[in-house]
């Protein structure tokens, strides 16, 4: 298979390279530090084009194909991850969410102001007790005759502080199970909606992640997205192309990691010689730059399935998995790779090891990942990676 990007792909890859380098690498140490929420490069990231890339230009986005997004996606991430999941949730998870299953007058209504930035969207399904089994979901949405009565808290809600929309999974008839659940478009300064602090977290610090409270929270009928009992089959949906952009995250993080460590390795010395010259860091350099390259593949033709309308469930999962745990594996390469300097705040590449590990977690962990795959395969799907089909699987 021969694959080459056009000329709009290459543009927006440039574009998201430059920007990320001039704008969001000279203060992205001080914002991981302080945990400064970056309100001036997301500003930035909407006035080109970045928080609304694939909605459509009827509601204000860029009309962009999936695989643009995660072209720009992989170069933001390269940098600053914090920047790159803001911008991932209010493009893949809310923006496409909502465009995909809402109805003219919510999509008329509230797109706009998402795919420009304006507005900043979240997606609410985690709970204390409903994290991966995404089925036990406690928050509930009582059905009042013109309106929900919503009740509930969600947790670890990425941009849970700064967003202006939700879009909220609540069960609505419990004795239904997971065909009960529904999703609602809240906006957050409705009465009854209160943000808890914000978190202190490991990695992607500058991002604002929230545990979220509804106290009878009044929302309209019109705010319900899709038939009754269809919002566990939109967050699975909505999640499957969620899945694309972390996987582009974790590919960006790694190739950033590894663009640090192959630049060090050149200019650091020793024996007599860069480091770069000896067989050991050499097999490094080897190693990280075959497995960035084989999850760049992956993640890069499950946004062409994608956007050719093919089934991309198992792709996307896949391509999850792997760039996570390539992410994971190389960007503590690259700590050992940069030695003692690798170890401080400076060099980035221990920042880069931190924001890592979020993308082995957040939407679908690993373990889901390889549940989401073994399922496919046992249930008489054989996943082609290169020739792009199922096979059934003979007895």
């Amino acid at each position: 298979m021969f694959f080459e990007l056009n000329e709009e792909q290459l543009a927006v890859q440039a574009a998201a390279r430059e920007f990320a380098q001039k704008e969001l690498k000279p203060g992205v140490i001080e914002r991981d530090a302080k945990g400064l929420y970056p309100k001036e490069e997301v500003r930035k990231m909407a006035e080109l084009g970045f928080m609304g890339m694939m909605a459509s230009p009827e509601y204000g986005g860029g009309g962009m194909d999936t695989l643009s997004y995660v072209l720009a996606m992989e170069e933001i991430s390269k940098v600053d991850s914090s920047c790159s999941v803001i911008m991932s949730v209010n493009n893949s998870l809310v923006c496409w969410g909502l465009e995909t299953y809402g109805t003219e007058e919510q999509k008329a209504k509230y797109l706009p102001r998402l795919a420009s930035g304006e507005w900043i969207g979240a997606f609410c399904l985690s709970e204390p007790e409903a994290g991966s089994d995404a089925t036990s979901q406690r928050t509930t949405a009582v059905d009042m005759g013109d309106h929900y009565l919503l009740n509930g808290t969600k947790n670890w809600i990425t941009n849970g502080g700064t967003s202006r929309l939700h879009l909220v999974i609540a069960q609505t008839h419990p004795e239904a199970g997971h065909r009960g659940i529904n999703a609602f478009i809240v906006e957050t300064d409705w009465n009854g909606v209160a943000i808890g602090a914000k978190e202190d977290k490991l990695g992607i610090r500058a991002s604002d992640t929230h545990t979220i409270m509804y106290t009878d929270v009044k929302v309209p009928k019109e705010n319900r997205i899709g038939d009754d009992g269809f919002g566990f089959k939109f967050a699975m949906k909505t999640l499957n192309g969620g899945r694309i952009g972390i996987a582009a995250q974790a590919l960006g993080i790694a190739g950033g990691a590894y663009e640090l460590a192959l630049e060090y390795s050149k200019q650091r010395e020793a024996f007599g010689k860069p480091i770069s010259k000896h067989q050991a860091i050499a097999f490094k350099l080897a190693d990280m730059a075959t497995e960035i390259e084989a999850a760049k593949l992956m993640v890069y033709r499950s946004a062409w399935l994608k956007d050719q309308g093919m089934d991309y469930d198992t792709a996307s999962a896949m391509a999850k998995l792997y760039a996570s745990e390539v992410a994971m594996r190389h960007t503590v390469e690259a700590v050992q790779i940069h030695g003692g300097y690798g170890y401080v705040k400076e060099y980035h590449v221990e920042r880069l090891m931190r924001d890592a590990k979020i993308t082995q977690i957040y939407e679908g962990t690993s373990e889901i990942q390889r549940i989401v795959i073994s399922r496919a395969i046992l249930q008489g799907q054989l996943y082609l990676p290169i020739f792009g089909g199922a096979l059934e699987q003979k007895a």
